[in-house]
Formats: structure tokens, sequence, C-alpha cells
């Protein structure tokens, strides 16, 4: 399954970009409206992308009535990017909502208030609703592992690896930030290794369905992260260069896999994990090579 990244996509306005992902996951959802954070936010670096949105959205009220009947027009499975300042918060937007999937953004840097821990609101959600719940977590963590497992203990179905890192640019000139707000959101390339840290050990610790992403640009860096253990891909930053990412992408993921003998490329989910042993007999027998499970 091929996603975009929370925030990384217009659907509405550029629908037949959208429609070349597999579902569509809108930008994080706040009860109350909010404007986001003061210009300038957004600076491009040498390897990446720093932004500092603040979560800029119409509230849930608006959201609920007008934004998302219009992306239904889409076709496509919606993926609800949720947001608050406490487990309360998240579980009454979580109550609202029906047919879709949940993400649970636990993780963004460019706000100022510290939502409660993320098993808390996990299990404020799971309370609340029977529908399927992903816990989007931070890779700046002390333990990621340790926090996914709370999660899914508290009843998450599954991980979405990783967000953005906090990071800094300064003016060439005047050696300020270039950020109106100082450090932001650090996307882009540079983040792959991270996010393909944060879902090995994730999926090893767990075995949960995980959406790996972060510096995704090729089809090899999709693969990569299948490899350690994602059952789905999110593309981010790309999109703001390349709208034709999500065709490429998709296209080069199965030409990466088949170069390597693998039929489906979900075939190789995990395989980052697996014995020498199994490794070597992958590579004598055929492209039917089963994925590798967590113990």
């Amino acid at each position: 399954m091929l996603l975009n990244a929370s925030g990384c996509l217009d659907a509405l306005a550029t629908p037949e970009v959208a429609r070349a992902f597999d579902a569509f996951v809108t930008k994080t959802v706040t009860p109350l409206p909010r404007e986001g954070n003061d210009p300038t936010r957004i600076a491009e670096t040498d390897h990446g992308l720093l932004n500092s949105i603040g979560l800029q959205n119409p509230g849930r009220e608006r959201f609920l009535a007008v934004v998302l009947p219009q992306l239904r027009g889409l076709g496509l499975p919606i993926w609800v990017s949720v947001g608050g300042f406490s487990a309360d918060e998240y579980a009454e937007t979580c109550s609202r909502l029906s047919d879709v999937t949940i993400e649970l953004n636990l993780s963004c840097p460019n706000v100022d208030e510290a939502p409660e821990a993320a098993s808390e609101i996990v299990a404020a959600c799971r309370a609340e609703t029977p529908l399927p719940l992903y816990a989007k977590l931070s890779p700046a963590l002390p333990d990621i592992a340790d926090v996914a497992r709370a999660a899914q203990a508290a009843g998450a179905d599954g991980l979405s690896l990783v967000n953005t890192i906090r990071g800094l640019a300064l003016d060439d000139e005047t050696l300020r930030p270039r950020l109106a707000r100082g450090a932001g959101g650090y996307s882009g390339p540079a983040l792959k290794p991270i996010a393909l840290a944060a879902v090995y050990v994730c999926y090893r610790a767990t075995g949960l369905p995980i959406v790996g992403m972060g510096g995704v640009s090729t089809g090899r860096d999709a693969l990569e992260l299948i490899a350690a253990g994602a059952s789905a891909v999110a593309v981010g930053t790309a999109l703001f260069t390349d709208p034709g990412a999500p065709h490429r992408v998709r296209a080069d993921l199965y030409k990466a896999a088949a170069a390597l003998g693998f039929e489906d490329p979900l075939a190789a989910r995990g395989i980052a994990h697996a014995p020498a042993s199994q490794l070597a007999l992958s590579k004598r027998t055929t492209n039917k090579t089963p994925a590798y499970t967590a113990k």
C-alpha cells in the first residue's frame, strides 16, 4: 500500500495526484481551528526541508461537515490524522469518525503544548471507537520501541513511523533562523536512515502493521522500509517537487523488488531481520519468499 504522508498533499486541489495513492491521509485535525505558526514556515536545506506549519487546520466541526465529505468524493479509503492536547480531545474526535482509518498524531514538533503519554491517548481513543488506530510516533523518542509496545498494549492496531525530527537552518547573511519560530520539523532524504532504524526496532518489538515514511523518493527507499518491517509506505517531501512521485515510486518499487527475486514487494517484509541461513535460502529459491515474522 502506498500513501501520502499527512500534511504533504492537498487532495482537493490536486485530486489526480491523490488518486495515484492507495489511500489518502488528511492533514492533522484538532478540535478547534488553528491558523498555524507565523511565516516564514518552510525552508529548503541542502538535504531536505524544514517546516513549521503548526497544525493549521479548519477544526473538527468544519472538517466533519465540509472537508471529509469532499474527500470521500475521491473514491479512496481515507485515513484521518487526529491531533489534540489531551487524551479527551483525541478521543472525542475519534468518537465522531466512521468508515476511516485513524492516525493518531502523537509526534508533531511544531506546537508548544506537550500531549499526554502515548499509551493514555491510545487507550482513550480505543475506548471510543472500533476503527483501526495507528499511532504516529516521533523519531526523537529516547526509546521508540518502548513507546510502540505501550501503544500496542493500549490498543493500537498499527504504527506510522516516523514524523519529522527537529532541525534548524540559519540565513546565509544574517545567521538568524530562517523559520519564524526558529527550529522546525526536518524531512527529506536525510531522514531515511532514522526512519529505517525506527521501523526496524518497532517491527521487532511489536510485529504490528507499520506505515514506513521518511525520505522516500525512490522505489528502493520504499523497498528498504518494507525490508525493515513496513507493510505500507508513505511519500511526503518528494511530493513538493515531483507530483508524479506516487506513480514513479510504485513502478520503481516493483522493479527493485523483482531485481532481488521478489514478485511482490511485500514478500520482502521483515527480511532485514532474517537470520543468514534464511537469507541464503531465499537466494536459492524463487520470488515466493515469505515475509519474515518478528519474534
